[in-house]
């Protein structure tokens, strides 16, 4: 890894740049392992430096053949030089000075050490074409490098003749051995430095980072890619790109690699299973959709395979497998291991790392078990196994610990996210996080406490979604193990070409799924059905409105309904398990699947008024907020202030008990609403629907969400529905 200097770690992932630090350290050449200069001959003082920063391509001569070690060094090359050397981004805007025109040949360099509190200009300008000082050339070594001051004497008999400015800067370069002076014992403030001179003083500064550098772990991340693989060869090439130049790079997934799109209705996560095994993942934590199928017929099977045919391990600790029997034989309870096998779930594991031992552990949302189907598969406490994580890591003499996380980025910190585990426990330096969806573009960095109080820093990043973008991220530790510098960004993967094999492999799967896609229901959207979500230009989602494509959904769930119950005359469809828009024209069997991709059967509820309006309450109360819990309604409208108190925001209920009338909600009187039978079983928090369940109050009618919708939109033929005032909300 490239140097980074303080001032600017946080914005620079250096990768890139290891090779040629690897090649500037080398041992000093030889001029006969060089092509030489006619003018820097094998017996030449600094001959040996010069050669070795040539090998690794940051310094040239000139097309003579010669290199003119003599020549004074300007200000515009000494930037070029250290740009080069230390892999300095070029910022986009190069109008960094004002006496540095944008096409002139120093413009990257300037603009880069301006950046990079390298070259901070007089008065305002650079001087591209003023001659280095000796004087001048040892801050900005002093500052490229973030050298200290240590107690070694300066011998130097001139230090007297060395401006205010400067004193202190060469004072450390000789104190760091970058400088020894003179022959005659002075340092020569004033003199100007010459390419030779500079070339030695560049290499040993290099060759002083090298051996004093601290350990950097590099990260390759992802997350809730749901099953989206139409883009999966471009994430293989990125990563193989990213590993060609670190191999030692982690590669993580937080998890939500199930339930999304066709891929997974057809292959239940092998699909995804075998470019993850291709690509070399590290290791992967659960998210909460990897459980969406525990209320199959088969329960967690696809699950089971999923981890068995993994060529990685599994990191889950606080999650409890042993009551399921599909998991017999890979789950290791509460093991911490350094040797861990690949197609196994352990509480965390331990990867050497350029010599370094590295924890990984994983954690999975307790609100799992509210939102999808886990079956008898148990949730715990993330903040009490985060602990007992780190404690066991720490027992093993590990002191750089990464929390895998499938929590959410800043969730409801009442039931678990990423912040409130970086502040309430001790240890963990990374977290790699998902589930929230977080499009987190630049590192975040916690160093509080629950109390305000200074804490040991934990670095925070998230990759957004559906593998659209490749996470990466640096992390400089201390000798103690302490996070002391970091860079990360999220790459797009569309910026890359296609890796062949990849999409070779890829074709197998995206012609079997083509059929599929392309059947029409016989159903023709008039207009685009979007599903919005919250973003800069607009507060509207499905999660938190009424939307035409839920008010379609959830009509059709209800007319299905009647046909097994003619007293069915409500129907509610969470928001979370819509998940997509419909395009205008005709819908396909892949339209439907994509925007219903959970299979989920429907059922019937017999319900209170007053068991119903608690049910609102539920659905509004994190409004004007999103919540998957959100409820899309047929057969019933009403009126809610979200400016209220939760638990008391529901102003007016009205159902259609006879077609095209409504009558107020009657608290005492039994109504069967239809929704799915995730949503009846309690799901998305319903206890109000939970306590149905669990009183036998609750017919699953056994028919797939999937089908219902597919079916209905085919009867409709020309699909146009409205929004209808269905939810309103009086606070807007």
């Amino acid at each position: 890894m490239a140097y980074i200097p303080k001032s600017y770690r946080k914005f620079l992932a250096a990768a890139t740049t290891a090779a040629v630090v690897a090649a500037a350290v080398a041992p000093a050449a030889s001029a006969e392992e060089a092509n030489t200069f006619s003018d820097v001959k094998e017996d030449f003082w600094a001959a040996g430096e010069i050669y070795s920063l040539v090998d690794a391509g940051i310094i040239n001569g000139y097309e003579d053949g010669t290199f003119k070690p003599s020549q004074s060094l300007i200000r515009g090359q000494a930037a070029n030089l250290l740009t080069n050397a230390l892999g300095l981004p070029i910022p986009e805007d190069l109008k960094a000075f004002p006496d540095v025109s944008e096409k002139s040949v120093f413009a990257e360099g300037a603009a880069a050490a301006k950046d990079a509190g390298i070259f901070t200009g007089s008065n305002g300008k650079f001087g591209a074409g003023d001659v280095v000082t000796r004087e001048q050339m040892a801050s900005v070594l002093v500052r490229a490098f973030d050298l200290e001051a240590t107690d070694e004497e300066v011998p130097f008999t001139d230090l007297d003749r060395v401006s205010p400015s400067h004193l202190e800067n060469v004072k450390i370069l000789a104190q760091n051995g970058i400088t020894t002076g003179k022959e005659d014992g002075t340092f020569d403030p004033k003199s100007p430095v010459n390419r030779a001179t500079f070339a030695t003083f560049l290499y040993r500064a290099l060759v002083h980072y090298e051996e004093n550098q601290n350990f950097v772990l590099s990260i390759m991340h992802t997350n809730d890619t749901h099953a989206h693989l139409d883009s999966v060869a471009k994430r293989v090439t990125a990563v193989n790109e990213l590993r060609e130049l670190n191999p030692s790079a982690l590669l993580l997934d937080a998890g939500d690699v199930f339930s999304g799109t066709l891929y997974f209705n057809e292959f239940q996560g092998q699909a995804d299973l075998e470019f993850m095994n291709l690509m070399g993942y590290d290791a992967m934590t659960f998210g909460n959709h990897e459980f969406d199928l525990g209320s199959s017929p088969e329960g967690h099977k696809a699950l089971a395979d999923f981890v068995k045919g993994a060529q990685f391990p599994m990191v889950s600790a606080n999650v409890d497998f042993s009551k399921d029997e599909h998991f017999n034989g890979i789950f290791q309870e509460d093991v911490t291991t350094d040797e861990p096998e690949a197609g196994n779930i352990y509480n965390g594991i331990i990867k050497e790392v350029d010599g370094e031992q590295v924890g990984i552990f994983g954690l999975t949302t307790e609100d799992t078990a509210n939102i999808s189907s886990p079956g008898s598969v148990e949730f715990e406490n993330y903040i009490e196994e985060a602990e007992k994580a780190v404690a066991a890591f720490e027992e093993q003499g590990v002191n750089k610990i990464i929390a895998l996380s499938h929590i959410g980025y800043d969730d409801n910190a009442a039931v678990d996210n990423d912040l409130q585990l970086a502040a309430l426990v001790d240890g963990i330096d990374v977290i790699v996080g998902g589930h929230s969806h977080s499009e987190i573009t630049e590192p975040v960095l916690v160093e509080e406490d629950e109390n305000g109080e200074l804490k040991d820093a934990t670095v925070i990043v998230q990759a957004f979604q559906y593998g659209g973008h490749l996470g990466t991220l640096d992390v400089e530790f201390d000798d103690e193990g302490s996070v002391i510098g970091y860079a990360g960004e999220l790459i797009e993967v569309d910026g890359f070409e296609e890796d062949a094999e990849a999409a070779d492999r890829l074709k197998k799967y995206s012609d079997q799924i083509k059929e599929v896609k392309n059947t029409e229901t016989g159903g023709v959207a008039a207009k685009e059905l979007p599903n919005p979500r919250v973003n800069d230009d607009s507060n509207v989602s499905v999660r938190n409105s009424e939307t035409a494509l839920g008010n379609l959904i959830t009509d059709g769930m209800l007319e299905k309904a009647k046909e097994f119950n003619q007293d069915t005359v409500i129907a509610f469809q969470n928001s979370g398990g819509i998940r997509a828009a419909i395009d205008e024209g005709p819908i396909t069997l892949g339209d439907v699947l994509t925007v219903m991709p959970f299979g989920n059967t429907l059922a019937t509820m017999d319900l209170t008024g007053t068991e119903i309006k608690e049910a609102l309450e539920q659905s509004v109360s994190n409004a004007p907020g999103e919540n998957g819990g959100f409820l899309q309604v047929s057969g019933m409208k009403y009126t809610y202030d979200s400016s209220k108190p939760v638990g008391e925001r529901v102003v007016s209920v009205e159902v259609e008990e006879t077609p095209g009338e409504f009558a107020a909600l009657d608290d005492s009187k039994t109504y069967t609403v239809a929704t799915n039978a995730f949503t009846a079983k309690g799901g998305d928090s319903y206890a109000v629907f939970a306590q149905a369940y669990e009183a036998g109050r609750v017919t699953d009618l056994g028919v797939a969400d999937w089908e219902i919708f597919s079916t209905y939109v085919a009867e409709l033929g020309t699909v146009d529905p409205q929004i209808e005032e269905r939810i309103v909300d009086a606070a807007e």
